[in-house]
């Protein structure tokens, strides 16, 4: 006669996995385990089973959608700014002595009449394919004029970071070299004057040595279409001068900072038991694993390089967005403040998108999980 067997249905702790327990032997019996996905069901269950089988490329797409999302965030912003400033472009334009017919005539002519809203979605909707509006001051296209601003910003921005990123890396990496030794101090007394000092006072400071007494380069800083390479690179140095000086030392400090914290990490004692040169123990084993916030670092230096350029342009009177939207600011011309800002937004917020994905993907824990 057979004995009465009675299967119990239970779920392991660590998995989820069913099991059936004979009652009669007691012996576990596993069940193919319950999909995820299946058992959260719908969509939720396919995002969450996506993050679960692809964490890194989730963490990707997460930054991605996020900085999407704050960049419309910073669009409403800046339209709202824009509408709280003081003032009105069509009293300005037209003067004191404007009548309010006329008043109302060039209002309704830039649709400053009609809704707030109405006129954000169309301004975004025409941002969204590349179309700024003209602008208010000019009648001009904001986007064509922009388009040789922005070179020129660029074109600044490029060369500073040329020279700014390699050589406040291999000072970090030299202070490090030779802590609480004479380079060192020497590197950490200029990095503190550096930091101290706004970029508005090196900029004086440049044009009264360099450009007035020593008369080595031009000031202004002019540039043009079709100008000489030569002679352009000769233009942007004093302003290139002043913006390496202002990012070189936060991001040398952070870079001495970042490989000082693992050099007292076991596998940098293994390094220097084995008898390693102390320069090959920074450059081939500390500074791979804290490129993170290296990254990070430059980024957001790379960031103010283009975002911060706005005083440096106005003090060299260079013709690049800085100084293109303080003009409009000067005439209340809003289409171009509107784009100027929303451009400079996006810089910042795609760099820092940038640099969240190489931190992310620099991250060997989150390249090979368990």
């Amino acid at each position: 006669m057979a004995k009465d067997q009675r299967e119990a249905s239970t779920l392991d702790a660590s998995g989820g996995t069913a099991l059936l327990e004979d009652a009669g032997s007691g012996t576990p019996q596993d069940l193919p385990p319950v999909s995820p996905v299946r058992a959260s069901g719908g969509r939720f269950g396919a995002v969450a089973g996506f993050h679960s089988n692809h964490p890194l490329a989730a963490l990707i797409l997460q930054r991605i959608a996020l900085s999407v999302g704050l960049l419309f965030a910073v669009s409403l912003l800046i339209f709202l700014g824009v509408e709280a400033l003081p003032g009105d472009f069509a009293q300005t334009y037209l003067g004191q002595s404007a009548t309010p017919q006329a008043v109302a005539n060039i209002r309704a002519d830039l649709g400053l009449d009609r809704p707030a809203p109405t006129r954000y979605v169309e301004w975004l909707g025409g941002v969204l394919q590349g179309d700024f509006g003209n602008s208010w001051a000019s009648g001009q296209s904001v986007t064509s004029q922009i388009a040789g601003r922005l070179g020129n910003t660029l074109f600044l921005a490029f060369f500073a970071a040329v020279i700014s990123v390699p050589l406040a890396v291999g000072l970090g990496m030299l202070a490090v070299l030779y802590r609480d030794k004479a380079p060192d101090r020497l590197i950490n007394i200029f990095s503190l004057a550096a930091v101290s000092l706004p970029e508005f006072f090196v900029g004086y400071l440049l044009i009264l040595f360099f450009g007035v007494q020593l008369g080595w380069v031009s000031y202004p800083s002019t540039v043009f279409s079709g100008m000489p390479f030569a002679d352009r690179l000769q233009a942007v140095a004093l302003p290139v001068a002043t913006l390496v000086l202002v990012v070189l030392a936060h991001m040398m400090r952070m870079t001495r900072a970042a490989i000082l914290n693992v050099m007292s990490s076991a596998y940098i004692e293994t390094a220097e038991l084995k008898g390693l040169n102390a320069f090959r123990i920074i450059a081939r084993h500390a500074a791979p694993n804290v490129l993170a916030p290296i990254i990070t670092v430059v980024a957001l230096n790379l960031a103010y390089l283009v975002v911060g350029v706005v005083v440096v342009e106005v003090v060299f009177v260079y013709p690049g967005m800085g100084q293109y939207m303080v003009d409009a600011v000067t005439v209340r011309d809003m289409p171009v403040v509107q784009a100027c800002g929303l451009i400079f937004a996006t810089v910042y917020i795609v760099l820092n998108m940038i640099a969240d994905i190489l931190g992310i993907l620099a991250n060997p824990r989150l390249r090979h999980p368990r």
